[in-house]
């Protein structure tokens, strides 16, 4: 199911971030880089590139599992290949590795407006028992 762009509350209210695609099966988050995103160098700071890709997968892994229960990142690895600096548009895309029973495993691929690859990653979520928000399911619903 595709969406049309929203923004996140959270953290991903604060980087800017938008959803332009969320299903069970990708998820699509572009966001502009800002004075707010940078370390000290000028560069986009690594910890921001793991949040983006952590929602990414995060959203998107909720989505496959639905209401069987709720997903929590256990690990996050991501590489930095590219600089990016304030103005550049960042598109990030996830797919899923695996989805199991107790788990999922998904990968991430963040490129700049030339299509070049700016970070890669892989985020590991648990399928924990409980529901999630009635909001994100009539989202995925369409409602």
């Amino acid at each position: 199911m595709t969406h049309a762009p929203t923004s996140e509350p959270g953290l991903g209210g604060v980087l800017g971030l938008s959803y332009d695609e969320l299903s069970g099966d990708r998820a699509v988050i572009s966001w502009t880089v800002g004075p707010q995103h940078l370390q000290p160098f000028g560069i986009v700071h690594g910890g921001v590139h793991c949040a983006v890709h952590e929602s990414a997968a995060s959203m998107a892994a909720q989505a496959w599992l639905r209401d069987k229960g709720v997903v929590v990142g256990v690990n996050n690895n991501t590489d930095f290949l590219r600089q990016a600096r304030v103005g550049d548009t960042l598109r990030t895309v996830a797919t899923p590795i695996h989805r199991g029973r107790t788990s999922q495993l998904w990968e991430m691929a963040t490129t700049n407006a030339e299509g070049k690859l700016v970070s890669r990653g892989q985020v590991r979520l648990a399928h924990l028992p409980g529901s999630p928000p009635p909001e994100f399911l009539a989202m995925l619903d369409g409602a």
